[in-house]
């Protein structure tokens, strides 16, 4: 990732987390800008200790060896994530689903405590996650005086002051990437899925779905990931739901 048109030097460094390759650049030099960095990873590790279904200390692992009627203190980057799924679950009726068809009522939570309703509920908050990390990342930069910087976790973006970062996408098929767009001040999301043509769904033919894009740019990088989810269900880069959070939807 090559940010364009600022000038001075960049510091950017990359560490494995959240599943992915997190890269995390910031203009400027020295003993500040490291700071600001090892702040933002240290951010993102924390939301990822909170979120994580693989990590056996997280909040969800420990919401899912629960059982039914049982509730536990959650962290507050728990509380934020909940709040906005919540949210787009109710806006989307029910379409937006965090418990991917377990229980979807399986769950409630309320302030600091969540509770499992459902004994069959299972949790997972990667992608709007993923996007809420980015955001922590960012908000831990600028709180260090980066006025300038963008973080990428694999394909959740987002930038900052007066950083151009070229997006680009997948080319489903011929390979490699193409050219897509730049983003300034703002964050971008894409996600992947299959979904079949019309003519296919009509006839009933049991053809191979074509491999589609998603791609959302919002203010914030947790809305830009989970609205990604309602255009890829809904099929619409117009839904309601974009307008409310200043979003902008493409189907590719």
């Amino acid at each position: 990732m090559n940010p364009a048109h600022d000038s001075g030097p960049w510091l950017r460094r990359a560490q494995p987390l959240l599943g992915t390759l997190l890269e995390i650049g910031v203009r400027g030099s020295g003993d500040a800008g490291h700071a600001a960095l090892a702040a933002a990873f240290e951010a993102v590790r924390e939301v990822q200790a909170s979120l994580s279904r693989f990590e056996p200390g997280s909040d969800v692992a420990r919401f899912h060896a629960l059982r039914q009627g049982e509730s536990l203190t959650i962290r507050p980057a728990t509380r934020h994530v909940l709040a906005a799924a919540r949210t787009l679950h109710a806006a989307t009726g029910g379409a937006f689903d965090i418990s991917l068809g377990s229980a979807p009522e399986g769950w409630s939570s309320d302030g600091e405590k969540l509770r499992k309703l459902d004994d069959a509920v299972r949790l997972d908050l990667g992608g709007i996650g993923k996007g809420y990390a980015v955001d922590c990342a960012v908000q831990a930069l600028i709180a260090h005086g980066c006025d300038t910087g963008w973080v990428n976790a694999g394909g959740d973006l987002r930038a900052f002051g007066g950083a151009d970062v070229p997006v680009q996408l997948r080319d489903e098929t011929s390979g490699g990437v193409r050219p897509f767009a730049t983003l300034r001040d703002g964050a971008f999301a894409t996600s992947h899925f299959d979904r079949c043509s019309r003519s296919q769904i009509s006839s009933g033919a049991r053809s191979q779905p074509v491999r589609a894009h998603v791609s959302v740019a919002a203010p914030l990088c947790l809305w830009a990931d989970a609205l990604t989810k309602v255009v890829a269900i809904s099929g619409d880069t117009s839904h309601p739901l974009l307008a409310r959070f200043e979003a902008s939807a493409w189907l590719h």
